[in-house]
């Protein structure tokens, strides 16, 4: 089964190897919590899921988008229309 790359979710936002909202590693013990703001779809993610490196968020009343400096942005409204 192939798997379509217009499907796949970008890089910093994937499922990798460090928490969104921390930046930790999910193998550690503190990588698997999460804020409850975050937990609540409040928060937008704060560090790149592919590299642990911050990101540059901008959040707006429509949204928000987020950037990594080694792997690209994403913005919540194309998020949204992959639902």
């Amino acid at each position: 089964m192939m798997i379509d790359e217009s499907q796949a979710l970008p890089a910093p936002v994937a499922a990798g190897v460090y928490n969104l909202y921390t930046g930790v590693e999910l193998g550690d013990e503190a990588g698997a919590a999460v804020p409850t703001a975050a937990a609540l779809g409040l928060e937008p993610p704060r560090f790149c899921a592919a590299c642990g490196r911050r990101m540059i968020v901008q959040v707006r009343p429509t949204g928000w988008w987020a950037k990594c400096s080694r792997h690209g942005a994403v913005d919540s409204i194309d998020l949204d229309a992959r639902r």
